[in-house]
């Protein structure tokens, strides 16, 4: 049976907001009667600038965390962001300190307009500042950073993941794979991340699923954003909610891919734009399966979908209301993913 983890970005409302910590995650992430936890590194509103969700890296700390986490015998997985040599040798160490053996990072793409791409590092995203192309030349980049750092994945028994992060086809990501040919380092499928680039989630499954080693478990609609480049924006929601076939995604996965853990990451309330020209994933426009338009969550002349991941922005009333919203989501996602994987397993 494949084990279910819950990242920290399902209740990210609840770390921003001071009303939960990494071992008030941990203890939640047991109360639901999960199997592991992947904790998110990357700053954001109120967060810690360097080390996220985890606080910080006081030896003291970093037993704490891995105490707790044997008391329940969960494992843990890192997400990070970049390739960075110095960066990932930190964050390598900081995992062997938990105990965590799997980091997820994502390729940093920088747009042609000379911007890094706000994208996943904070929630909150500018209309004005997104576009759609970039130098492919990362690609390469990354092949090389990526070999750079295998000796030290080597030296720690920890693998890389990267992951399928809203600018990236699941095409690019395995010719990467192909060109770095390493047992450490392998690929994240995010179950809704390919909709970003105009590619279905299934197609990005079969492409992906070799190279698999973890993965990130979501569901999500598309719903109107009249501010935007075209539109509409993808919008999360608790799992088995929306319209991605998660079970068909799942399969796939569980049936052609290594993977033994499902990490849930409930993205509610969280809107992305598309980042990719259409067409670039093998989609070209919004209307039907999981790219059907949708009710937005609320009354866009209340509330914007790019005010959805900052609601303490728009009103203390919407904040409490999306805490409430977003632990409810996260405990039905966890369900979910149970329950397909029970029905799979049972077959």
């Amino acid at each position: 049976m494949i084990k279910i983890g819950l990242d920290t970005e399902s209740l990210h409302l609840w770390f921003q907001n001071k009303k939960m910590d990494i071992f008030g995650f941990i203890e939640t992430a047991h109360e639901f009667g999960l199997d592991g936890v992947m904790i998110n590194l990357i700053k954001d509103y109120n967060l810690n600038p360097e080390w996220g969700t985890l606080d910080n890296i006081q030896p003291q700390h970093l037993k704490k965390v891995r105490e707790l986490l044997q008391k329940y015998n969960m494992y843990a997985e890192l997400a990070t962001k970049g390739l960075e040599y110095e960066h990932l040798l930190k964050v390598i160490k900081v995992a062997d300190a938990i105990g965590a053996d799997i980091i997820r990072t994502y390729i940093p793409i920088t747009l042609n307009c000379g911007e890094e791409r706000n994208s996943g590092g904070e929630g909150k995203y500018d209309l004005g500042k997104v576009r759609l192309d970039f130098d492919p030349i990362v690609f390469d980049q990354a092949v090389i950073s990526l070999k750079n750092i295998i000796p030290v994945l080597k030296k720690y028994r920890i693998r890389l993941a990267l992951e399928n992060h809203e600018y990236e086809t699941s095409e690019e990501l395995v010719h990467v794979m192909e060109q770095v040919n390493s047992p450490w380092i392998g690929l994240h499928y995010d179950f809704g991340n390919a909709m970003m680039v105009w590619e279905e989630p299934a197609k990005a499954a079969r492409n992906m699923a070799p190279y698999t080693i973890t993965t990130h478990f979501k569901d999500h609609i598309v719903i109107p954003c009249p501010e935007d480049k075209y539109g509409y924006v993808v919008c999360g929601v608790p799992a088995g909610e929306g319209n991605i076939d998660l079970r068909e995604c799942l399969d796939i996965m569980l049936e052609n891919s290594p993977i033994a853990r499902l990490n849930v990451e409930m993205c509610y309330p969280y809107c992305a734009q598309f980042k990719r020209s259409k067409g670039m994933g093998g989609v070209s426009d919004v209307g039907e399966g999981c790219f059907q338009v949708e009710a937005p969550l609320y009354d866009l002349d209340k509330v914007k979908p790019g005010q959805y991941y900052y609601p303490h922005e728009v009103s203390n009333e919407l904040l409490e209301e999306l805490l409430a919203k977003q632990m409810a989501g996260a405990r039905r996602s966890a369900e979910y993913a149970k329950e397909l994987c029970r029905e799979y397993f049972e077959k």
